[in-house]
């Protein structure tokens, strides 16, 4: 597939950290038009653009716990996901793929929702997720010895700990993250940081990677859009 004359700015600058990362080439934005900051003139971004061409005007997003994940545009892969894909509508006014959920469980315990929470975005470009205060606090109290950490900028916890799986309800449908897929890294000799930690009061819910990597995600970009989440095979 090919998208003649797409616009790309060309960068005057760039961050040291962008440019010292050399696992990734670059940034491919795929979220709306509105979101497009090229300028003088506004532009389309690549995925509007090869919209006409596809067979579908959807890509999907498979991530692999361990190894490289898998975009794929204009088709959906039965072979990547079981059961059913559950969708939700999507508010694209701001340019990122958003919708609404409320409803989150943690451990065995009953979900609980929450009537102030804020709209969320899938966003593959963030890596952890990011909640509101109240919905990070309630979890990490279920977390023997967890804590904030300033200088780490996050919760942290002991290694050893066993973490609570969390629960998303999208669509009717419960999403959990399990509680090893929230250990997201090692900090110290003893201490691991959490995968989900606070939104610092954006007023929006990101799902990132700690989350798309348990689910099969569809983005579709008809007219009306909306995403789809399934389970993994």
């Amino acid at each position: 597939m090919t998208v003649n004359s797409q616009a790309v700015e060309v960068a005057q600058s760039v961050s040291d950290q962008f440019a010292q990362d050399t696992a990734s080439d670059g940034l491919l934005g795929l979220g709306f038009d509105n979101l497009n900051n090229v300028k003088p003139v506004q532009q389309k971004t690549w995925f509007s653009n090869a919209k006409a061409s596809l067979a579908s005007p959807v890509f999907t997003v498979y991530l692999d716990e361990n190894g490289a994940g898998e975009y794929e545009f204009g088709a959906i892969d039965s072979s990547k996901y079981s059961g059913q894909i559950y969708y939700t509508a999507v508010d694209s006014s701001e340019g990122h793929w958003q919708f609404e959920t409320n409803t989150f469980s943690i451990g065995k315990a009953a979900a609980q929702t929450y009537s102030s929470a804020s709209s969320a975005i899938a966003d593959t470009g963030t890596s952890l997720i990011l909640l509101d205060d109240d919905i990070v606090t309630a979890y990490y109290k279920q977390v023997s010895g967890a804590k904030y950490s300033s200088s780490q900028g996050g919760y942290v916890f002991s290694c050893t700990t066993t973490l609570p799986n969390f629960g998303v309800t999208i669509a009717g449908h419960v999403f959990t993250v399990p509680g090893a897929a929230l250990n997201y890294n090692q900090v110290s000799s003893s201490q691991c940081f959490g995968g989900l930690q606070s939104n610092t009061g954006e007023d929006v819910n990101i799902f990132g990677d700690v989350f798309l990597r348990q689910v099969f995600t569809v983005f579709d970009g008809s007219s009306q859009p909306r995403l789809g989440f399934a389970q993994k095979p």
